[in-house]
């Protein structure tokens, strides 16, 4: 009996000793898979690698590698050094003994098992002993917490929201936000979810936040003349250049990474402008979140090559913000740094960049071109307003094959109607438009001779306004005598096409047809075609829409109002990819 006595004693010592050993010891975990075959593949590639991996059963059923198990003071600098070097995933972290199950690699046992986890069915009956106590109880948890001091509880606040999963205040307030952050944690680390962090568990939080702060070399960025206070990933950024209203950092040592603060002098017209010229980079995609106040936006756009987010204010007579973009890739690598930039971007002082005399706009285009690459349509044609509620017609060259369909680059339009045929699209704005001017189409018999205007974006969006082209109208039909076409003599660019002919009076006569309607022939210079009003009127009548006539055929307007009616209602229609 004394012997068994004994024999139990120094089995209970020796797992206290096993115990102890593992608090001080941590693991690196690389990876987990839900199958064991799977993880065994895994594990023994990662083998060829490291001559420290391990892997056990977790909690979650899931096969978790492993390298290690590393003393604790040494862990997070292994796991720093790893990551940085890019021999390991992005997202490996810190891992202790507590939630490891059974080992199954390697499959000879080398590596000592950490003690059990509970299996959920009963165990086998064992003689009574003395059980072995958990890290901590709850009330000893808690108790450990309290005598955290303000510093410690805003670190583990500020490691919590690098992970995601906090979003409150960094105050050292441990409130119902905070315990249910700390729940998350826990769930998300594989740790029973109670609220409140062990002493265990705030040490993994902290070593695997530190070791990740280590990684991307986080460094706290004043520039005083942008007047922008910001903490940068400088492990994967270097300064380039400063060009007003912009200062450029660009990737470093390949890592896909690429920032632009902005610091500006303005108001919030400014901040409006901006917004608008952002949306014109290749690398601010077309789809995603978007979010504008009079004092602020926020832009988060993804496509399946590239991600970026970019944020603005307007405060103290500047407009100040950053936009950072990175690779799809890199998605779960942002998550743990744009929470960073984020909470870290202030704007202090009236000081900004001054880019001089140049307009916002033209200050900040021939800054983005000079670092970014701005976005460009397939191609642009001209089209014009038919009604008041901002149904466009254009020619359907300007529509065919195109992924987006803008109007006047900023409203997205649908194709209503399209006629091979006749050449003819009709778009509706998913936007609700109101023009200042519209078509009203010709009655009368068009005559012979006449003078005629056509109105186009002849350089395809090059100018802000469209050009006023003047010609004669030759003949009320095509070359082969061909109805519902008339034939012009006038010097008009392939960006014309899809623009409104008007007569002297203002009234439209029809729409410029793209040359290449007329087949593979090459026509002298100047010979231009249009759809007639008639064939205008009979495609608005098949979308639906009511076609407006003109009151007065006989009219002749003067050249103001002439330039009013066709500078007013002409558009310019962007054909995306």
């Amino acid at each position: 009996m004394g012997l068994r006595v004994l024999a139990i004693a120094l089995w209970a010592a020796l797992a206290w000793a096993g115990q102890a050993a593992a608090q001080d010891q941590a693991w690196v975990q690389i990876e987990a898979q839900p199958s064991l075959a799977e993880a065994q593949d895994r594990a023994r590639a990662y083998a060829a690698l490291f001559p420290d991996v391990a892997g056990f059963r977790v909690s979650s059923g899931w096969y978790a590698i492993l390298l290690g198990p590393y003393p604790k003071a040494d862990a997070a600098a292994r796991l720093a050094a790893l990551k940085q070097e890019g021999m390991i995933p992005g997202d490996s972290f810190l891992s202790d003994s507590g939630k490891l199950g059974e080992q199954f690699w390697p499959e000879d046992g080398a590596v000592a098992a950490p003690a059990p986890m509970a299996a959920a069915d009963p165990a086998p009956a064992v003689e009574p002993t003395a059980p072995i106590e958990p890290e901590e109880t709850l009330q000893q948890a808690k108790a450990a917490e309290a005598a955290l001091t303000d510093a410690d509880r805003k670190a583990l606040q500020e490691a919590m929201a690098w992970y995601g999963v906090y979003d409150g205040a960094i105050d050292g307030a441990f409130g119902p936000g905070t315990r249910k952050s700390m729940q998350a944690w826990q769930e998300a680390a594989g740790f029973a979810a109670t609220g409140v962090l062990t002493t265990q568990q705030r040490g993994t939080l902290l070593a695997n936040y530190q070791a990740d702060k280590a990684e991307f070399g986080f460094e706290t960025i004043n520039e005083a003349e942008a007047g922008i206070e910001i903490t940068l990933p400088m492990g994967l950024l270097q300064f380039d250049h400063y060009e007003p209203p912009f200062v450029h950092y660009n990737e470093k040592d390949g890592s896909g990474l690429r920032l632009m603060l902005i610091s500006q002098p303005g108001d919030a017209f400014t901040l409006s402008g901006l917004y608008d010229i952002l949306q014109t980079l290749e690398v601010v995609p077309a789809t995603g979140e978007r979010s504008k106040s009079s004092d602020s936006f926020t832009i988060s756009a993804a496509s399946d090559t590239v991600q970026s987010y970019a944020y603005a204010e307007a405060k103290n007579g500047t407009v100040k913000g950053y936009l950072v973009v990175w690779k799809p890739a890199d998605a779960e690598r942002m998550t743990r740094i744009l929470p960073v930039l984020k909470s870290s971007f202030r704007s202090f002082g009236d000081t900004a960049l001054d880019p001089g005399l140049v307009p916002l706009d033209a200050a900040t285009r021939a800054g983005l071109l000079a670092g970014l690459e701005v976005k460009t349509p397939i191609l642009s044609r001209s089209g014009f307003y038919v009604d008041a509620v901002g149904h466009v017609m254009t020619t359907t060259e300007a529509v065919a094959q195109c992924g987006r369909i803008t109007i006047d680059h900023d409203t997205e339009a649908s194709v209503l109607k399209a006629d091979a045929a006749t050449g003819l699209a009709i778009l509706a704005p998913k936007t609700a438009l109101a023009p200042v001017a519209f078509a009203h189409l010709q009655t009368g018999e068009a005559r012979i001779g006449a003078e005629i205007t056509v109105a186009g974006y002849s350089y395809e969006g090059r100018l802000p306004a469209p050009v006023l082209t003047f010609g004669t109208l030759e003949e009320a039909k095509g070359l082969n005598g061909e109805a519902g076409i008339a034939r012009l003599s006038v010097p008009v660019l392939p960006g014309d096409s899809g623009g409104p002919v008007l007569d002297d009076g203002g009234a439209v006569l029809g729409m410029l047809l793209p040359t290449a309607v007329n087949g593979a022939k090459v026509l002298p210079d100047g010979v231009a075609f249009a759809a007639s009003a008639q064939t205008v009127s009979d495609a608005l009548a098949a979308a639906g829409i009511a076609a407006t006539s003109a009151t007065d055929a006989n009219s002749h307007a003067t050249p103001d109002a002439l330039n009013a009616a066709g500078l007013g209602m002409t558009v310019l229609v962007s054909c995306w990819e």
